[in-house]
């Protein structure tokens, strides 16, 4: 049988549970404007209730207050950080986008390069034709020249200024990761103190929460939470959490109360990528040695818009199969040599490989290159053979493994196939252009005469980065010109000198070095005009034979047709004069897609946000209605306590003798 004073205390439970909610009211009206706070509530249940033995049973005990609990929905906690990935990809997207759109830009008020095009193809030729044989003419034609170099020079200055911009981006991201993964391990380690005894730690977890709200928008997280069970007794629950945060796929950054720094480390000038690449380039690492995959599909957030601004080739790098390996004729350095099969690896108009050395990957080991060579051929069935040979550098430091047979059949990789349009993608449809272009001109220019009664020189060239010299651009490297014909041609023509089959065939393959004076080295940064034929405006040719006089103008002519005949000159199946729109069509097409997802992505993270705070937020007037509710039931507890003390006094002072 309960005690007489059992109601008493039945009253003093509902008055302390009734506390207890008037005081969460408070927090949560309090935090109303806190970001990342969760609404909390009091969970009761009732008390256990006494046998009393009577006809009734037993006796309810009143209501027990267990825990301070806040409300959250894990699963569009979820659904909000792998939305806020996407969202966060498409915010770098757009940014960038629209800067490529801007240097790319041809109107009245910003020259571009249609207009300067056919400043030089029309109107400069044009002018030209009205004295071919003058020297000022000459001269006047040669500035149109120099204004569409000088366009390429700096539209590339700018590609690879908003290169180095996203390159420390990326560095500044990668710093943010670290910051956040240090607080969320500091949190996870806080909450088990506090959770070990019982408690919830409902502000640290809602700290945390937001924390992996904001990792979620520079990458991908995944989140895995399981309780740490007490070894001695394997079914009990010590209160405490293991607490796991993985990023770009998969990736551990935080592990408890421990975390995995990352680091970026600049690439030296021998470790660069792409020809166009500017020096420096952040690779990223763990703290502990470890490459961190910067290129791993499933990566989402700033770090993926990033990555793919900065190292995007749409998929064109150098791939291929190791076919041999050997040594120099010096004996010094290993070498590699690598079939391809892709068209763009078999013509060096299409080539980004880098010409200062760099990294090349044999069967998943990476190796150390100080230079390359192409070697183009033709099989029996007039198919094109292209092998590439590099040259391993034997620097101990940077190779301390030898090549070994090993690695035969295996895939050789320079670089990764990043499948999106950035900035390597537009500086290398730039360096096509030029090429193609260039060798059109300069050999129009090199079938005429000049006013010396000279054949004529390439305009056209690049700058040399190391001296004041330009390049020479010799046509015994010319790739574009080595047909299947002109190699059997070659092949016979050493056979009838001598040589056997094999060696002739040999000896008659084109031998490309990245060093040599070829139109691989001519970059939208180096392009330029000769500067003898600028000094000397006559070494120009204006003419097919050396009889003709000042009034024969064919070879203009033919100048000018470069610009719209698609047999002179494709690009891209169009004509020279329409790289803008073939440049444009991918620009705006990115731009439009980086404008709509960003749009896509924002509105369903609010969409989500909204699903969300309708769980977890604060909300003022259901607050003021538990606020009224609770003081009801404080105000009636207080009145049982009321009531009771009456009977007490009654029962004590009253009854009896």
């Amino acid at each position: 049988m309960p005690s007489q004073f059992f109601g008493l205390n039945i009253a003093y439970t509902g008055l302390l549970a009734s506390n207890a909610a008037l005081n969460t009211t408070a927090n949560n009206i309090a935090n109303v404007q806190t970001e990342g706070f969760s609404r909390q509530r009091v969970v009761q249940q009732a008390s256990r209730a006494i046998r009393v033995f009577q006809t009734y049973g037993c006796a309810g005990a009143g209501v027990d207050t267990l825990a301070i609990e806040r409300v959250r929905d894990e699963f569009y906690d979820t659904k909000y950080w792998n939305n806020n990935a996407n969202a966060g990809e498409y915010d770098i997207k757009q940014n960038y986008m629209q800067q490529i759109e801007a240097y790319f830009k041809d109107d009245a008020t910003t020259p571009g390069f249609s207009t300067i095009f056919n400043k030089m193809m029309v109107w400069g030729i044009q002018e030209w034709k009205k004295n071919a044989g003058d020297t000022n003419s000459k001269k006047q034609f040669i500035g149109t020249v120099g204004q569409l170099t000088e366009y390429f020079n700096g539209l590339a200055g700018n590609l690879q200024k908003l290169q180095a911009d996203v390159n420390d981006e990326i560095k500044v991201k990668v710093d943010e990761i670290n910051s956040l993964a240090g607080e969320l391990a500091t949190l996870n380690k806080q909450i088990n103190v506090v959770e070990l005894t019982g408690s919830k730690a409902n502000e640290l977890r809602d700290r945390r929460s937001l924390l992996l709200d904001q990792l979620s928008q520079i990458v991908d997280v995944e989140v895995k939470e399981y309780p740490i069970m007490d070894k001695n007794q394997p079914d009990r629950e010590t209160g405490a959490h293991q607490f796991i945060v993985k990023i770009a796929g998969g990736q551990t950054l935080v592990d408890g109360n421990e975390y995995r720094g990352l680091e970026c480390k600049a690439r030296t000038d021998y470790e660069k990528v792409n020809q166009t690449d500017i020096d420096g380039l952040y690779d990223v690492y763990w703290s502990d040695g470890q490459k961190f995959n910067l290129y791993s599909t499933v990566m989402g957030g700033n770090l993926r818009g990033l990555v793919q601004m900065r190292d995007g080739n749409y998929g064109e790098y150098f791939n291929g199969k190791v076919e041999a390996i050997g040594r120099t004729p010096d004996n010094k350095n290993d070498t590699v040599t690598v079939s391809v099969s892709q068209k763009y690896l078999q013509d060096l108009n299409f080539s980004n490989l880098s010409d200062q050395g760099g990294k090349i990957n044999l069967g998943n080991r990476e190796f150390y290159y100080d230079s390359w060579s192409c070697e183009i051929s033709y099989n029996d069935q007039g198919e094109k053979v292209c092998n590439y040979t590099f040259v391993l550098s034997n620097d101990t430091d940077r190779n301390p493994l030898r090549l070994t047979n090993d690695r035969v059949g295996k895939k050789a990789e320079v670089g990764t196939g990043v499948q999106y349009q950035g900035v390597p993608y537009y500086m290398n449809q730039m360096n096509i252009w030029i090429r193609t272009f260039a060798q059109k001109f300069n050999d129009t220019l090199k079938s005429g005469y000049n006013t010396y009664g000279e054949l004529g020189c390439n305009l056209l060239t690049g700058n040399k980065a190391a001296s004041d010299e330009q390049y020479n651009l010799v046509d015994e490297y010319r790739y574009d010109t080595f047909t299947y014909e002109a190699y059997q041609a070659k092949v016979q023509q050493l056979m009838q000198g001598g040589m056997t089959q094999q060696d002739a065939e040999k000896a008659a393959a084109l031998k490309v070095e990245d060093s040599s004076d070829s139109y691989y080295r001519l970059t939208a940064m180096n392009f330029d005009v000769s500067t003898a034929v600028e000094l000397d405006p006559d070494l120009l040719s204006h003419r097919y034979e050396k009889a003709d006089g000042p009034e024969q103008d064919v070879l203009l002519d033919d100048l000018k047709r470069i610009a719209t005949d698609t047999e002179r000159m494709s690009f891209r199946g169009g004509n020279a004069s329409e790289f803008l729109q073939c440049i444009l069509g991918d620009i705006t097409l990115n731009a439009s897609r980086a404008n709509t997802f960003q749009k896509n992505f924002s509105d369903i993270s609010d969409i989500i946000n909204t699903q969300r705070m309708s769980i977890s937020g604060v909300d003022e007037d259901e607050e003021a209605v538990n606020l009224v509710k609770y003081q009801h039931a404080y105000g009636l507890s207080s009145k049982m306590i009321q009531v009771l003390t009456e009977v007490y006094d009654r029962l004590i002072l009253e009854t009896g003798v």
